[in-house]
């Protein structure tokens, strides 16, 4: 045997490393499925609560059950007031990514039940940080901005509450319905690196909430949920439609990619991208800003031809291309 022998598998392509009945990524197809469900179809039909009891609980709800389960993220959705006064001891300049991944231990000193690792168990404390997370980004922004924290409203769904935290008031129905759609979009994407980076920890018997700050630091990254970020500075950059071409030319000569296009799994355009692309079409222009979605656009066209004429090859959009300005049009701050 060769004891030089060294096998390297950068990103694990082809390597079967879990099995998983909650999702299935069809990259060739350019389908993402929730538990036998196309992701468009729950996208229209279905709101985040009815997905988040899908992927817990293995069913779409029926009426009881949704109350139920609705009920239960409401009730769970107060941060302790410790935390909220640990924010407070923040530098105002802090990401929040790093805050709420630094939150999550704090929630696990706050759970009495912590060595409880019964499937059960495990359950009522993921409801309760799905409860919890918006809340917590929410209350960083207000106090961030030297604004009071405002508590969560009972009246509200989860993503017209977490808008209501965010800005003290009431979002429209454009905007409740497509902050709706983009969590539902973003509910579940099978072994990305964030879930890598949980499963990883779990499968060390650390509790939850290590495993989860771990998945968090690893959705920050720019690679990953961080993309977000990088598309909305990119657009910001060219700054209008007729600089979209040196713009491309300038990145691909450098060897530099273009955000938002791209993906490691999909080998066509993300289908999360093609349903958010109408519904930032549609935000920009309601909020006076059409132009973010126009270089969007462009951008998307341009860079598509440039990479099969530079390069002979084709790229694709992935979910962040068309967030970034739905998202930034709502109001919501880039990072």
């Amino acid at each position: 045997m060769n004891d030089n022998l060294s096998i390297i598998n950068q990103g694990l392509r082809g390597v079967t490393v879990a099995s998983t009945k909650i999702s299935d990524v069809d990259g060739k197809a350019g389908k993402l499925i929730y538990r036998g469900y196309l992701v468009g179809d729950l996208a229209e039909r279905a709101s985040f609560e009815e997905v988040a009891h899908l992927l817990l609980f293995e069913k779409l709800p029926d009426q009881k059950e949704l109350a139920s389960f609705t009920a239960l993220l409401k009730e769970a959705r107060d941060i302790p007031i410790e935390i909220i006064e640990a924010l407070k001891t923040r530098p105002a300049d802090s990401l929040p990514m790093d805050i709420l991944q630094a939150s999550i231990p704090m929630l696990a000193n706050h759970d009495g039940d912590i060595q409880n690792q019964s499937l059960n168990a495990s359950i009522d404390r993921a409801v309760s940080l799905i409860a919890k997370f918006p809340g917590i980004i929410a209350a960083w922004e207000r106090i961030r901005n030297g604004k009071d924290v405002v508590p969560p409203s009972a009246e509200l769904g989860h993503a017209a509450n977490f808008l209501y935290m965010l800005k003290g008031e009431t979002p429209d129905d454009d905007a409740q319905h497509f902050f709706d759609v983009g969590l539902v979009l973003h509910a579940e994407h099978s072994f990305n690196a964030s879930t890598f980076s949980a499963r990883q920890v779990a499968s060390t018997r650390a509790h939850m909430y290590a495993a989860i700050a771990a998945a968090v630091g690893s959705l920050s990254g720019e690679l990953h949920g961080g993309a977000n970020v990088r598309v909305m500075e990119m657009l910001k950059k060219i700054g209008s439609a007729d600089k979209i071409e040196d713009y491309i030319n300038q990145e691909l000569d450098a060897g530099r990619v273009i955000f938002g296009l791209g993906h490691a799994v999909y080998k066509t355009d993300d289908p999360r991208a093609l349903i958010l692309s109408p519904m930032a079409e549609t935000m920009c222009k309601k909020t006076g800003q059409p132009h973010w979605h126009e270089i969007s656009k462009k951008l998307e066209e341009k860079s598509k031809a440039a990479f099969k004429e530079l390069k002979g090859i084709d790229i694709f959009l992935n979910v962040d291309f068309y967030s970034a300005s739905l998202y930034y049009a709502m109001g919501i701050p880039m990072d």
